[in-house]
């Protein structure tokens, strides 16, 4: 088995589904007003800690993680669907860093431990909420918003098993080069 102590991935979080404008249309109401409904939030992208993995090998096959955008609104009030999130399984003791400040991002110690590392972007808002006592028929929707795109290292924290201590001299790596056949 093939061990790996470091990855490097491109997360992308989805973006927000657009608003809506449009107007209720319907035989006994000549004046629906606007009926544009909200879009989907996007997915976010979660790292969670699993302490049934040892290596971070997975992750070297599959370095681009992108969770689904949300759908736009649609008319009669309809909300766009949120998109589906992505999770990414790593093992405890994994130090999460973005790539590009160095800065460490948080330290998974815990099974089962969950942190949100990439946020999906809010839908935008319909016409429907637009609507104002003096603005009866806006004709205006927003756009959804972007999701967090990042690249990030992850580190897996390895601790020894055994410890060799003694006096400098003593033959320590001798004995090591003999056993380990290096």
């Amino acid at each position: 088995m093939k061990f790996l102590d470091y990855a490097k991935i491109h997360v992308k979080a989805g973006n927000g589904g657009h608003g809506c404008i449009a107007f209720l249309r319907e035989k006994h109401r000549p004046k629906g007003g606007p009926s544009g409904g909200d879009g989907g939030n996007g997915g976010d992208i979660i790292i969670i800690a699993n302490s049934q993995l040892s290596t971070l090998q997975d992750l070297s096959y599959n370095k681009h993680y992108k969770a689904e955008r949300g759908q736009h609104g649609q008319g009669n009030n309809k909300h766009g669907k949120n998109g589906q999130n992505i999770h990414v399984k790593v093992p405890c003791g994994t130090i999460i860093k973005d790539v590009k400040s160095e800065k460490i991002i948080i330290d998974l110690v815990e099974n089962n431990q969950k942190c949100i590392i990439a946020k999906g972007g809010n839908g935008g808002f319909g016409n429907a909420r637009f609507k104002t006592k003096s603005i009866t028929a806006p004709r205006i929707a927003n756009d959804g918003q972007i999701g967090e795109e990042k690249i990030i290292g992850l580190e897996l924290k390895v601790i020894a098993d055994v410890g060799l201590i003694g006096f400098p001299n003593a033959g320590k790596s001798t004995l090591i080069s003999k056993i380990s056949n290096s």
